[in-house]
């Protein structure tokens, strides 16, 4: 998603037919099912279904643009993935400058492997951004406590505590109070993986992003490539 300008409800003309404006960012909620980084994009973009206009259609031309040139690219599922879950939690605090309500993003991660994320607006305006941390910290542990617990159905017993990394200080002081059950450490901006969930990123960030979470060409695309630079 472009940088800038950001797209905002009256940003643009209203189209005449948004029928097909609607169809495709339908789809795009699906395919994001599987592909962590679209998230922000489609979060963005399905805010404005009720009246979107013709910037919201070019930013979802732009989304199938980047999508026709990754076709190949999706969350490789390795057969000896360790059994440890943590996740990544950020928030962007006042991002929306129509509202000022903050964007909530996490990813969470089962070994090396992406298994649940969400983008999406919080439900009021928060007065810091250690209290739209906090929030967002919040939102990331009821997703862990619930796969813990559907990993428990299934039989299997995590050997460690799961962890949450967070980027803001006076958020992880505010849970330090937590029975035990989850652990929420500090992690560099940097290093912040959830971080494109919540706001657009220029192309280099934004394609570092994508190797470290996880979402890559297929194998056998990469095999290819190598034998091809070989020969």
């Amino acid at each position: 998603m472009a940088t800038s300008p950001k797209l905002t409800i009256n940003s643009g003309i209203p189209l005449h037919d948004p029928t097909e404006y609607r169809r495709i960012v339908g789809s795009f909620q699906y395919l994001a099912f599987t592909r962590p980084d679209i998230s922000f994009v489609v979060n963005c973009l399905s805010q404005y279904m009720h009246s979107p206009t013709d910037l919201h259609w070019q930013a979802a031309k732009r989304l199938l643009r980047y999508l026709k040139g990754t076709t190949t690219h999706g969350i490789f599922l390795k057969r000896n993935n360790p059994l440890s879950l943590h996740a990544y939690s950020d928030a962007d605090w006042a991002g929306d400058s129509t509202d000022y309500v903050s964007t909530n993003g996490y990813i969470a991660y089962l070994g090396h492997t992406p298994v649940s994320w969400s983008s999406k607006k919080q439900n009021g305006v928060t007065r810091s951004s250690m209290e739209a941390e906090y929030r967002s910290v919040a939102n990331t542990s009821s997703e862990l406590r619930w796969i813990c617990s559907l990993l428990q159905e299934l039989g299997i017993t995590l050997p460690t505590i799961p962890t949450i990394y967070c980027d803001n200080i006076d958020a992880i002081y505010l849970c330090a109070n937590r029975s035990g059950v989850l652990r929420v450490v500090h992690v560099t901006t940097k290093d912040q993986l959830a971080d494109a969930l919540t706001k657009s990123l220029s192309k280099i960030p934004f394609t570092s992003f994508l190797n470290k979470i996880g979402v890559t060409p297929s194998p056998s695309i990469l095999r290819g490539c190598i034998e091809n630079h070989s020969q």
